[in-house]
């Protein structure tokens, strides 16, 4: 399966504990740290609800 990068771009201080969860299953919880994960539904539904705190990098 394809693989995304995802870069962390807004800070989890003051946001709700279930996006924070979100941050850390993505394997992300520092600013601008830059993960690669697969490609799946799940993963995508997470930058869904959390656009303003992630991108995805080309």
């Amino acid at each position: 399966m394809a693989k995304i990068k995802i870069k962390q771009i807004g800070s989890p201080i003051r946001r709700p504990a279930k996006q924070k969860q979100m941050l850390i299953g993505l394997g992300l919880g520092k600013m601008h740290r830059v993960v690669e994960v697969e490609d799946t539904p799940e993963v995508r539904g997470a930058l869904r609800l959390l656009p303003h705190m992630v991108e995805v990098v080309e």
